[in-house]
C-alpha cells in the first residue's frame, strides 16, 4: 500500500461528522461516501477531509 493511499481499515473507526452515520470507501472516485450516499469526504494525500462547511 502506498504511503498517499486510503487504508480501508480506517473505516472501523470513522464516522460521518454530519450524520454520524458509517461511510464507505469509493476507491475509484478516490472518497469516503455515507451508506445513503447524502454526504461524501475527499482523501487528499491518504487523509480523508471529514470538515463540516
Amino acid at each position: 500500500m502506498s504511503k498517499n493511499t486510503f487504508n480501508p481499515n480506517f473505516l472501523e473507526f470513522l464516522i460521518c461528522p454530519k450524520s454520524g452515520g458509517k461511510l464507505e470507501y469509493n476507491k475509484k472516485k478516490n472518497i469516503l461516501v455515507t451508506k445513503d450516499g447524502k454526504h461524501s469526504y475527499e482523501i487528499e494525500n491518504g487523509i480523508p477531509k471529514l470538515v463540516l462547511d
